[in-house]
């Protein structure tokens, strides 16, 4: 007999049959309960399994990735790589566009369109002629437009004093003035004279003298004597890549002129990189003209005179467009054309700005991006309230910032006054154009006819690319 004792004092007899009995159960129950421990064990380190896969599946994905891809590189690692050649057909034979291998820009070389939805349709920002009429558009003939501005007189040693002083080549810098031999000397008597309209306008435009500075070739200028309609660029000091235009129609390539304003520095640079100018000084589509003595320290200065001052450098073209080096235009220029300017009767076209409306606005944001120092910023503004510039975000209907980095214009007297006007503002102040030109507009109250599109037609017009190195200043 055994007897058991529980915890409450209890004395219970048990027969050694029962005893045995009892010893067995327990046992059995007790290999039961480890039986059942170890298959719970091995279901939660499966779930748990699961779990980790679940949470981390995209690295595992991505690690295997690139095993397959470093194995991939393994196998062809031995073997030569050819050298990468611009793909667009070269002008002229002798041109080489060769281009370092390396990984391209995102951006470069795209052609799809980019649209917008307007009243609840998806349409395309740019509204361009179908590819078969632009193979057939020719510029308009006559001139339909009324014009306040006959005829331009422009300024020069021929028929004005020289400079005062002793301004030499890269001396224009003093504490009141960034006039030079090349822009001409211009009073503020002088300046308020230039905004008064007249049938003959005379002003100040660049290209005072011959000691100016800008020195072109006479082959490039009689290459751009010959050219009726433009579109232009210009790197100065190295700054940005020259990238190749596309999108145009066979008729445009007959009847346009690609230049690109380079100096010496940008030369240097670019071969560097593999990008050599031909003996014909074309690089692909793109016509490369050397400029020697630039008259500004500043390169961003050096930049405005292609930029706003086209009439001046392409005196037979009747039109043109301006591109930003750090982009890619993308567009049949003639389609341009009539897009943004012959079908809405324009003689201008510049796209708004993306952030900002108002000048002082977009004073404050110069200084706040270091683009300019709070001093210069300051006396130019504290011009303009003086002469009156209200804090209108619009004149005449249109938005009053332009972003400015894609100008579409008609060569005439009222455009290249215009023209004149923001030159000679960006000159006299800051270098920031988007400071200059609400100004310049609001001033010329008689400029009508311009068409201020919107951000997504500019980026349907170009590939932005950005800028890829910063700009060398000239030295003395």
């Amino acid at each position: 007999m055994a007897s058991s004792m529980y915890n409450n004092g209890i004395s219970i007899t048990v027969s050694d049959d029962e005893s045995d009995e009892l010893a067995g159960r327990i046992r059995a129950r007790v290999r039961r309960k480890r039986k059942k421990h170890g298959v719970r064990g091995k279901t939660e380190f499966t779930r748990r399994v699961i779990q980790l896969l679940l949470r981390w599946w995209p690295v595992l994905l991505f690690l295997l990735a690139l095993g397959l891809l470093l194995f991939e590189a393994s196998r062809i690692g031995g073997k030569s790589s050819p050298q990468v050649r611009n793909s667009d057909h070269l002008p002229r034979k002798k041109s080489v566009d060769t281009v370092v291998v390396g990984k391209p820009p995102g951006n470069l070389n795209r052609l799809d369109p980019v649209t917008h939805v307007r009243g609840g349709v998806r349409e395309r920002c740019l509204d361009l002629l179908p590819p078969e009429e632009l193979e057939k558009l020719d510029f308009p003939i006559g001139d339909a437009h009324t014009k306040p501005v006959q005829s331009i007189v422009y300024k020069s040693d021929a028929n004005e004093h020289p400079v005062e002083g002793n301004l030499t080549l890269l001396q224009q810098f003093s504490d009141s003035t960034r006039f030079n031999l090349f822009t001409g000397s211009q009073s503020l008597e002088q300046r308020e004279e230039s905004f008064k309209v007249s049938e003959t306008a005379v002003v100040n435009c660049g290209f005072y003298s011959e000691a100016g500075g800008f020195k072109i070739s006479d082959e490039d200028k009689e290459y751009m004597q010959s050219c009726k309609s433009v579109v232009s660029t210009c790197a100065f000091g190295g700054g940005d890549n020259l990238y190749q235009p596309i999108g145009m129609s066979e008729s445009s390539l007959k009847k346009v002129c690609y230049v690109a304003f380079w100096d010496n520095i940008t030369l240097a640079t670019q071969l560097a990189e593999g990008r050599i100018v031909g003996d014909d000084n074309y690089i692909g589509k793109w016509r490369i003209i050397l400029v020697k003595d630039l008259p500004f320290s500043d390169q961003r200065l050096n930049g405005k005179i292609p930029k706003m001052l086209p009439h001046r450098l392409f005196p037979n073209a009747r039109y043109s467009i301006w591109v930003d080096s750090k982009s890619q235009f993308r567009r049949d220029p003639l389609g341009v054309f009539e897009a943004l300017l012959w079908r809405s009767n324009s003689v201008l076209a510049i796209s708004e700005h993306g952030a900002r409306s108002s000048v002082y606005d977009e004073a404050k944001a110069v200084v706040k991006k270091n683009k300019a120092t709070p001093e210069e910023v300051e006396v130019q503004i504290t011009q303009y309230r003086k002469d009156g510039l209200p804090e209108d975000k619009r004149f005449n209907g249109k938005k009053a910032l332009s972003e400015a980095s894609i100008i579409v214009r008609e060569h005439n007297p009222s455009t290249n006054l215009l023209m004149c006007l923001w030159f000679n503002e960006v000159v006299r102040f800051t270098s920031r154009d988007q400071l200059s030109f609400p100004y310049v507009l609001w001033r010329f109250k008689v400029f009508k006819n311009i068409n201020m599109f919107p951000v997504c037609t500019r980026k349907d017009l170009v590939n932005s690319i950005g800028h890829v190195r910063k700009a060398k200043p000239l030295t003395n």
